[in-house]
């Protein structure tokens, strides 16, 4: 079966974010972070482009979050939107309510995490980063 993995465009932030999720979620970043600059073709851009990200991956538990900064003089724009989740299973209520507050903080609360009416232990939040994320544990998940 195909693995999934999300992948998330930042506007000249993704370097910034991912030091900030690799201090949450802990790890090594998978690779190196590959800037801009180093890719052929890129020879005209600024010195501010070419020091943005081209790709970055760190591994969370057994998936990859990966990213990249949009290029602005290649016509790139970013839209931050609601349209994506990054939805996280925690092996447990203590590890979800690590997860929440951590990528929370300087964020927005959409709902805060507590046990929802169908029997989870829920929450969901936009960073401040504009990434959406949802944890969401159940013991029966985890089992």
């Amino acid at each position: 079966m195909a693995k999934l993995n999300p992948y998330l465009n930042f506007d000249g932030k993704a370097e910034e974010a991912f030091t900030f999720y690799k201090s949450i979620f802990g790890g090594e970043f998978r690779g190196e972070i590959y800037k801009m600059g180093n890719a052929p073709g890129t020879e005209n851009l600024s010195d501010e482009e070419k020091n943005r990200v081209m790709h970055i991956a760190l591994p969370i538990g057994g998936d990859l979050l990966m990213a990249s900064d949009i290029v602005p003089s290649f016509g790139q724009k970013l839209n931050v939107g609601n349209n994506n989740y990054v939805s996280i299973f925690p092996e447990s209520r203590e590890e979800a309510d690590r997860l929440f507050k951590g990528l929370s903080e300087g964020g927005n609360i959409e709902m805060p995490l507590e046990d929802q009416f169908w029997g989870d232990y829920f929450g969901s939040f936009q960073d401040k980063y504009g990434v959406h994320w949802m944890i969401n544990y159940n013991e029966e998940y985890t089992n």
